[in-house]
């Protein structure tokens, strides 16, 4: 646990953990200076920090993000009213967890469905952000490839969300040494 602790603090850690004929599961580390409370605000407005490259309408300003049991996080399509559910909340305790339901992106034409656990953990460096992301179902002609796609875009949103909180810009590049291979 120590070992998992500094090797956290000291870079990103994001990795496919496990993968299966019938799943996977992705685990993303980052440690953020500041306070769980702060994280989790920031957390739930994915508007500042998500990429506009991995939404449906072109552009993060259109999410929202509810953040109670039942809760959706959602996507206005703004050029025809549509809209995209991406997630729905299942447990959220402020500062401490948030756990959604759904399949996102490019599984949600699939068979799949996932659990994402958002776990924040304080300690002396400010807050541990923890997402496990389990992704379990039916893909048309294997998912091989897909968990280490899954896992960059993932692993690129928790990046966007530390930037976003410690610089104020979620657009500031990874420095070339925490990159992922």
């Amino acid at each position: 646990m120590a070992a998992a602790l500094v090797t956290a603090q000291c870079a990103a850690h994001a990795e496919v953990v496990d993968q299966r004929a019938t799943g996977f599961s992705l685990q993303e580390k980052e440690q953020i200076a500041t306070t769980p409370d702060k994280v989790y605000a920031a957390l739930i407005d994915p508007s500042k920090w998500w990429s506009a490259a991995h939404t449906f309408s072109g552009d993060a300003k259109n999410m929202t993000l509810d953040a109670r049991a039942g809760g959706c996080w959602c996507e206005s399509l703004p050029k025809n009213g549509g809209s995209v559910l991406h997630m729905t909340v299942v447990y959220a305790d402020p500062g401490r967890l948030l756990r959604l339901r759904g399949a996102l992106g490019p599984f949600q034409s699939t068979g799949m469905d996932g659990a994402m656990n958002v776990v924040l953990t304080p300690n002396k460096q400010g807050t541990l952000v923890e997402i496990v992301y389990n992704l379990g179902g039916y893909v048309w002609g294997d998912f091989q490839a897909l968990p280490k796609t899954a896992d960059g875009v993932l692993g690129q949103q928790l990046f966007r969300l530390k930037q976003f909180i410690e610089t104020g810009s979620a657009d500031t590049p990874r420095p070339a040494e925490e990159k992922k291979p």
